[in-house]
C-alpha cells in the first residue's frame, strides 16, 4: 500500500515536471515567433494581418524566410512554401517582393505596394531563401558555398521546415503545400519527395502534413525542355528556318557533351534573343540595363536581364524595371533592421540572385520519376506554363509531361476566368493537371496575377478550371 502511494506520488512528480518542461518550450517558441514579427517595415501599406521574418539555424548554416499569414480565417487555410529556382535566387526577391507576395517593391526601391492578387488571400504563404548563399541565408564555414546542388538543397529546406514548425507550433496541422517556378521544377519535386519518405519514419512531431506541388515554368526534363525551347523559338518567329533546321541536324540533347556544329548553333540561338526578354518575349527591356557593361544572356537564372516584370498591355504606372529596385530596397539598413535580416553583416550586398554560389555540384537530367512516383503516392500535383516564355516555353513543359506516359482523362480545352479565356488545360490520370496561362511570361503572377491568383485558389481546392465564361 506504501509502495502504491510512493509511486502514485513519484508519477505525479514527473507529469508535473514534464508538463512544466512542454510550457517553458511552448513560451520559448512562441518568443521566438513573436521575436521575428516585422512591424515597422519601411515603406508598408497598413495591414491586418501579421508577418514574420527571420532566421532557422542548422549548425553553422543560417535560412532566411518571410512569412505572411493569410488575410483571413488563418486557421482553415492551409500554409504553402514558395520557391524560386536559379538556382541561386531569392524566392523573397522575386517571389514575394514582385510577383505574388502582399507587398510590392516600387518607385526605386522606396515604396511597397499592396498586391490585391496577393496568394496570402488563400494561404498561409511562406518564403524561403535557399540554399546558403542566396539572399540573406548564410553559412560560418565557407567550404559549405562549394558543396552546393540539389540534394544540399532538398536535405537543407527539409531541416529548415522542421525548425521553423518549431518555431511555428500552431501551423503543424495545417495542410502543407509547395509551390515554385522555374529551377524550382528540381527544388520542389525533390523537397517533396523526400518529406513524403521522411513522413514513413517521423515522429508525431516531425511528421509534415504534404498534400501536393504546382509548379510553374518548370525545369523537369532536360532533353525535352531544350528541344521545346528550340521549338518553341522557331515557332515564333525567333530563329529562322535554317538555325532551326541546322540545330535539329547537329544537335542531339539528349547527350551530355555537345559538338562543335552544335555549339556553334546554339550561340545563333543565344544571339536571336540579345535584343529581347527571353522570359517574356513580347515585353519591352528595362532600359537602366541597356548602359550595363554587360549583354542579355540566355540562362536558367532569371537575373541576367533584368527584364521579366513585363506584360504585353503595359498597364497604367508599369515599370520593367522593379528587379533594380528590389536590390535597391533589400540594401536598405533599416529595411534588414525591420526584417530582422543580415544580423552578421554579410561581406557582399543583397542581390536577387546569388553573386557568391560559383558552383552547382548536382543537376538531375530529370524529376520525371519523382513526379510519378508521388502521383502514385496521391501527391495532388498540377504545372502550370505562362505561353509567352521563352526560356521554359510552353512546348517544353508539353513535351516533358508527354514522357511521363499518362492517360488524358480530359481532353486540352480553353478554361476562363472574368469571362475571358485564360489559358488551356488538359488532365490526365491519377489527377495531373497542365495548365497554360495565357499572355504570362516565365514569372507567370507578374504578368497575370488575377488569372494566376484564381489557378492557385483552384489547385489548393482541388476543383476543376471552369470551362465556360459564364
Amino acid at each position: 500500500m506504501e509502495n502504491s502511494r510512493k509511486w502514485r506520488l513519484i508519477f505525479i512528480l514527473v507529469s508535473y515536471l514534464m508538463a512544466k518542461s512542454m510550457s517553458m518550450a511552448s513560451k520559448t517558441q512562441i518568443g521566438e515567433a513573436e521575436a521575428d514579427r516585422v512591424t515597422d517595415l519601411p515603406g508598408q501599406p497598413q495591414v491586418a494581418f501579421k508577418h514574420y521574418a527571420g532566421y532557422v539555424h542548422l549548425q553553422q548554416k543560417a535560412l532566411f524566410y518571410w512569412f505572411f499569414e493569410a488575410q483571413d480565417n488563418i486557421s482553415h487555410k492551409p500554409l504553402v512554401l514558395w520557391l524560386n529556382g536559379g538556382p541561386g535566387c531569392s524566392s523573397i526577391a522575386y517571389g514575394a517582393a514582385q510577383e505574388l507576395g502582399p507587398f510590392l517593391v516600387r518607385s526605386n526601391g522606396t515604396e511597397l505596394h499592396l498586391n490585391k492578387h496577393s496568394w496570402n488571400k488563400v494561404a498561409n504563404m511562406l518564403f524561403l531563401e535557399a540554399p546558403v548563399g542566396v539572399g540573406f541565408s548564410y553559412t560560418n564555414n565557407s567550404k559549405d558555398l562549394h558543396e552546393l546542388g540539389d540534394q544540399v538543397t532538398a536535405s537543407d529546406s527539409y531541416a529548415f521546415l522542421l525548425g521553423w514548425f518549431k518555431r511555428f507550433p500552431d501551423f503543424k496541422s495545417h495542410d502543407f503545400y509547395i509551390a515554385g517556378e522555374s529551377y524550382a521544377g528540381h527544388y520542389v519535386p525533390q523537397l517533396a519527395d523526400l518529406i513524403y519518405e521522411r513522413n514513413k519514419g517521423a515522429t508525431k512531431d516531425s511528421i509534415i502534413n504534404l498534400k501536393g506541388f504546382m509548379i510553374g515554368n518548370a525545369v523537369i526534363n532536360d532533353a525535352s525542355d531544350t528541344s521545346g525551347m528550340i521549338d518553341f523559338a522557331w515557332s515564333h518567329a525567333i530563329i529562322s528556318d535554317k538555325l532551326y533546321q541546322g540545330i535539329r541536324k547537329h544537335c542531339d540533347f539528349r547527350q551530355s557533351t555537345m559538338t562543335n556544329d552544335c555549339n556553334d548553333h546554339v550561340k545563333g540561338f543565344s544571339q536571336a534573343y540579345a535584343h529581347i526578354d527571353v522570359y517574356s518575349i513580347y515585353s519591352p527591356l528595362c532600359l537602366n540595363f541597356l548602359g550595363s557593361k554587360t549583354s542579355p544572356k540566355l540562362n536558367v537564372s532569371p537575373r541576367l536581364v533584368s527584364q521579366h516584370d513585363f506584360w504585353l498591355r503595359l498597364p497604367s504606372g508599369y515599370d520593367p524595371c522593379t528587379e533594380d529596385y528590389v536590390e535597391h530596397y533589400f540594401n536598405r539598413e533599416d529595411v534588414q533592421k525591420a526584417l530582422h535580416a543580415n544580423v552578421t553583416k554579410l561581406s557582399y550586398p543583397y542581390t536577387p540572385c546569388s553573386t557568391v554560389i560559383k558552383k552547382w555540384n548536382d543537376s538531375a537530367d530529370t524529376v520525371l520519376p519523382i513526379i510519378r512516383k508521388l502521383l502514385d503516392a496521391g501527391l495532388r500535383i498540377w504545372v502550370y506554363s505562362g505561353d509567352t516564355d521563352g526560356r521554359v516555353p510552353v512546348t517544353s513543359t508539353r513535351y516533358s509531361i508527354n514522357k511521363l506516359g499518362l492517360k488524358i482523362e480530359e481532353e486540352w480545352r480553353a478554361w476562363f476566368h472574368k469571362l475571358q479565356v485564360s489559358g488551356w488545360v488538359e488532365t490526365y490520370e491519377k489527377g495531373l493537371i497542365l495548365a497554360t496561362v495565357r499572355g504570362a511570361g516565365h514569372q507567370v503572377p507578374v504578368f497575370a496575377p488575377h488569372q494566376s491568383l484564381a489557378l492557385f485558389t483552384h489547385f489548393l481546392s482541388n476543383t476543376t478550371l471552369s470551362n465556360s465564361p459564364f
